[in-house]
């Protein structure tokens, strides 16, 4: 298995613009894959990636791939897998039983019960392509898939300008 890849998300290229969203319910969520269908489709397509905001600085939310994955151990029915190649987590709906337990789990919320599927949602990094729907339309480029040694470096970076800015 490779190095698992992680979203990175730039909070100081994030616009809040929820894009990412958009693109995400329609492209993974809809019935049609099309905007113009997909928001008269019910029920609504559901985004499995999610912009919040305290009202000046949005933060991204989705599936952090957890290395000790407290939603993997609360799945009884073994719905949740981890694709062998990538590492990434995912939600075989076929075998889910609607008990939630994963998404009382997850310490960040970022599972979500998706009662008209019948099973729960959440991020899986559109592991089975290239590249994320959410990534592809970001708008400023504010979501990179990373490694871990990838992301220290970054935070490293940051933290660095961080205190040159004082």
């Amino acid at each position: 298995m490779s190095e698992v890849r992680r979203f990175f998300v730039d909070r100081r290229k994030c616009l809040g613009c929820k894009t990412c969203e958009l693109r995400c319910a329609v492209a993974r969520g809809s019935v049609g894959k099309e905007l113009v269908a997909a928001v008269r489709e019910n029920p609504l397509p559901r985004s499995r990636v999610y912009v919040q905001s305290d009202g000046e600085t949005p933060a991204v939310l989705h599936c952090r791939q957890c290395e000790d994955a407290p939603c993997l151990s609360a799945c009884s029915t073994g719905a949740l897998k981890v694709d062998p190649e990538t590492g990434v987590k995912y939600i075989d709906a076929d075998r889910c039983i609607n008990c939630w337990m994963c998404v009382m789990a997850c310490p960040y919320g970022a599972i979500a019960p998706a009662s008209e599927r019948h099973a729960a949602d959440k991020c899986d990094r559109c592991f089975q392509m290239e590249r994320p729907h959410c990534m592809e339309a970001c708008p400023t480029g504010a979501i990179e898939l990373l490694t871990e040694s990838e992301i220290e470096a970054r935070m490293r970076e940051l933290r660095a300008e961080t205190m040159n800015e004082r």
